[in-house]
């Protein structure tokens, strides 16, 4: 009797110990994952930012006569692609596709910002000058949003993925989070030529 009563004592201590343990891992997963949502959060408020100037742009740019059309109407198109992707951070295609579509309104961008330059009286205008400076500093912060972002989901990912911690992540269905990637193709140099004579 008295060794039931003690095997029910240590299984019951042990039961406890257990769940709180479970409760402590539980939250500290929970913690860290609401983490990796508001800097994702960070970033998309920077990609809104972007957005928002890229409108005031070429609502600059669409007053200034003889300005290219197709050029505009491209950054037009990819601005609207660009804001129609949903993402869910715990899904990488999704993440990927929204990556994609804010890649493709950048260059858009950028190929408008260059013929840009060609048009004298619209360069000098204040308000396009300080669009530009604007989106510059919109760049930086969105590769700081990326770079948290980045933290975040690695700060969540060890938690995941170490002892003891993946157990009750694998019991409680926390799953690794993909990072926030590099465009495709920015990993090689730009060729760059001089052609000075």
């Amino acid at each position: 009797m008295r060794t039931k009563n003690l095997s029910l004592i240590i299984i019951g201590a042990l039961i406890l110990f257990l769940g709180g343990c479970g409760c402590k891992k539980y939250n500290v997963l929970i913690t860290t994952e609401v983490n990796v949502q508001k800097v994702w959060g960070n970033v998309e408020t920077n990609y809104q930012r972007r957005t928002d100037l890229y409108s005031s742009v070429i609502k600059t740019i669409e007053g200034s006569a003889n300005f290219e059309k197709s050029t505009l109407r491209e950054v037009i198109n990819a601005r609207a692609a660009a804001t129609q992707v949903k993402v869910d951070i715990n899904d990488p295609e999704s993440l990927a596709k929204y990556q994609a579509a804010q890649g493709q309104l950048q260059s858009a961008f950028g190929r408008l910002m260059a013929i840009a330059e060609a048009y004298p009286d619209l360069k000098t205008t204040q308000a396009f000058q300080n669009f530009q400076v604007q989106i510059e500093g919109t760049e930086n912060r969105i590769n700081v949003a990326r770079q948290d972002y980045n933290k975040a989901v690695e700060s969540y990912n060890l938690k995941v993925r170490t002892f003891p911690n993946n157990i009750f992540a694998m019991i409680f269905g926390f799953k690794v989070k993909e990072f926030y990637k590099a465009d495709p193709g920015t990993e090689k140099a730009p060729d760059v030529n001089f052609n000075i004579k």
